[in-house]
């Protein structure tokens, strides 16, 4: 299943700078394996903003739902998902699934 995901991170300015660097270096080792497993197909940054759109290729919407859970940075994200499917008009074969 594809996922559209945008994620908007709001870290409170008082955080304990230590604690958010150690949560964004968590953060993108993990990113990084999930990207390296096919399960985080794309990921932009919005420019000028804390924020990225990412597209996501798992198995299932509660797959989806238990990676942006494991996140670290997750109780400080707004997030917005869509589900998507291949258009009829398409040449391609995007919706490939991950294997579990």
């Amino acid at each position: 299943m594809l996922f559209h995901v945008k994620m908007t991170v709001n870290i409170p300015l008082d955080l304990d700078k230590d604690y958010v660097n150690e949560l964004k270096a968590t953060e993108k080792a993990l990113s990084q394996k999930l990207q390296q497993e096919g399960k985080w197909t794309h990921i932009w940054r919005i420019v000028g903003k804390y924020e990225n759109i990412s597209i996501f290729n798992v198995n299932s919407a509660t797959e989806m739902h238990e990676i942006l859970m494991s996140l670290p940075l997750y109780p400080y994200m707004a997030i917005e998902i869509t589900s998507l499917c291949q258009h009829y008009s398409s040449v391609k074969d995007e919706e490939i699934q991950v294997n579990p």
